[in-house]
């Protein structure tokens, strides 16, 4: 098995003291202030994260990913993740990124985002040993457009999902309609899971997701309809 670790969420989290370790009084916002602290937490992480799938898994090789510069989806909409803006990040991210970078020789991606770079790997290797010895590591629901193994290590889920061809182009349609909120994407508000759940019960095929989604957008936006479809499209599709 070959894992792709994307370690982005990964180095966040452990910019972090856990709950249990609050300190109000000098750490107020919950930052590590300490390198060292940030780098036990991922380490420690990291590799409980490979031990879990080694007891399952020969593990043949191991590519992690993280950090992106520049982002052409910001080309395409100003208001793409634009909710982030206000968002405190936590001293030690960049350093961690470097640290990652430095130890475990990680990816780095220029235009675009770490998972667009993971879903490339993926593909590519998929293509070369079988989609069954390539693993995606990582939270992130954007992976699961893809007919891919994926290992969710949070500790609430800890579960591998194997997303079929069926249930990856549903997944991707259903985001189109449900949007990201995490991204600031959301092309039909007040529509959720359950809307889209029935909208898109009857396409099989992907013409058929394509020809009831764009049905869906002249009801909304009317000549902009092509446009607004377009635009969305590449939002949400991760590059491969």
């Amino acid at each position: 098995m070959i894992l792709l670790i994307d370690a982005d969420s990964l180095i966040f989290a452990s910019c972090y003291r856990s709950k249990n370790d609050i300190n109000y009084e000098f750490y107020p916002d919950n930052f590590y202030t300490n390198i060292k602290d940030s780098i036990n937490k991922f380490d420690e992480q990291y590799m409980k994260i490979i031990n879990d799938l080694e007891e399952l898994y020969n593990i043949d090789g191991i590519v992690t990913f993280n950090g992106s510069k520049g982002n052409f989806r910001k080309q395409i909409t100003p208001t793409y993740k634009a909710n982030r803006k206000k968002q405190i990040l936590p001293p030690l991210l960049h350093p961690m990124h470097d640290y990652v970078k430095e130890k475990y020789q990680s990816k780095f991606c220029y235009g675009k985002e770490t998972d667009d770079l993971v879903a490339a790997y993926w593909k590519k290797l998929s293509d070369e040993f079988g989609r069954d010895q390539v693993m995606i590591v990582s939270i992130d629901k954007d992976y699961k457009q893809f007919p891919c193994l994926i290992y969710n290590y949070h500790h609430k889920h800890k579960v591998i999902l194997d997303i079929s061809e069926s249930d990856a182009l549903y997944n991707f349609y259903e985001q189109m309609i449900v949007g990201d909120s995490a991204d600031n994407v959301n092309f039909f508000k007040g529509k959720g899971v359950k809307f889209a759940e029935k909208y898109l019960s009857d396409c099989i095929t992907k013409y058929q997701y394509t020809k009831k989604l764009y049905e869906l957008f002249k009801q909304q936006y009317k000549g902009k309809a092509k446009l607004k479809y377009i635009e969305c499209y590449h939002l949400l599709k991760l590059r491969t």
